[in-house]
């Protein structure tokens, strides 16, 4: 990879959870990070992690087009980490990704990375995956040369996915899973973070293609469940809920706070989240982190006596 230190590169929703190893990667590679965010202080834990002068802060809002501009002034690359699992899909996704790109050009950024998702289709049955890939068409019609990148479900200490099932075998006796057959590829999130940075520092070897960076595995969210059962410690019952019984399920909680699923993500697990093919981590020299070689750094908090615990009961 060739890459010219002190480029400056704005991370759009770098204070979140994939954004803190997209900018410890930049880190590491000399490049200056600006982290544009609606809440800027939430993303403050980052500026020790870099160099004297290393981060930078604005607030930035990617349905706003003037705070979009403003947080691209002199910078050299941006790169799109915003992205929500419920709520303004066309704003966040399609209008906003569309900002970002126009803001770029006008910016005469030489690289963007659009980080989309695996699944993204404009013609997808869910509004996710339907509006990330109308966010994609967006992205390249005001930017050609924009890197895409789609990853799987990203795993790591600070995730979403993997704790809420650990937390789940924690305190349940046994654990329902919806949509047990369901196939994922989970990828670590300092690999992703390593190959986003790489997109964004080096675009003459990765701008204007579209990557899926997957991790080593596909998994059965039963299977992926047992083995988080396994690694704490907890000796459970993984049961599938059928899909006649899900499926209205979802369909009438849905909408309701606090429901474990949305009607639209039941919509997405009926398509698996893996790998179509599409070059991934390989490209850019990275062979993919298995789940089982990071994750007990951090669910051993989950075990009855924390890592002091001598043994895993089958």
């Amino acid at each position: 990879m060739t890459v010219k230190t002190d480029r400056l590169i704005t991370l759009f929703g770098g204070g979140g959870f994939i954004g803190r190893y997209v900018a410890q990667a930049l880190y590491a590679q000399g490049a200056r990070v600006r982290i544009a965010a609606r809440e800027p202080k939430r993303a403050y834990f980052l500026k020790p992690l870099g160099g004297l002068g290393q981060t930078q802060f604005v607030r930035a809002d990617i349905t706003d087009p003037t705070s979009v501009a403003a947080a691209l002034v002199g910078a050299d690359a941006a790169i799109n980490l915003v992205g929500v699992l419920k709520g303004n899909f066309q704003a966040l996704h399609v209008h906003g990704a569309r900002n970002v790109a126009e803001a770029a050009v006008a910016a005469d950024l030489d690289a963007l990375v659009q980080v989309s998702a695996i699944g993204a289709d404009p013609e997808s049955e869910s509004a996710y995956g339907r509006s990330k890939g109308e966010g994609e068409a967006a992205v390249r019609d005001a930017f050609p040369g924009a890197t895409i990148a789609r990853p799987s479900i990203v795993f790591g200490p600070e995730d979403d996915f993997v704790n809420k099932f650990a937390r789940m075998a924690q305190w349940l006796p046994a654990v329902p899973v919806i949509r047990g057959d369901w196939k994922v590829q989970p990828v670590f999130a300092a690999d992703l973070g390593t190959a986003l940075a790489a997109a964004a520092l080096d675009p003459g070897a990765y701008g204007g293609k579209a990557y899926e960076f997957v991790g080593p595995q596909v998994l059965t969210m039963n299977q992926l469940n047992a083995w988080i059962a396994q690694a704490i410690g907890r000796n459970r019952v993984i049961f599938d809920i059928p899909d006649a019984i899900a499926r209205p399920m979802v369909r009438i909680t849905g909408f309701l706070p606090g429901a474990p699923m949305t009607w639209d993500q039941w919509l997405m697990l009926q398509v698996d989240n893996v790998s179509t093919g599409l070059p991934g981590l390989d490209a850019f020299g990275l062979r993919g982190t298995p789940l089982a070689a990071v994750a007990e750094t951090w669910l051993t908090s989950y075990r009855r006596h924390g890592r002091f615990a001598t043994a895993i009961p089958r």
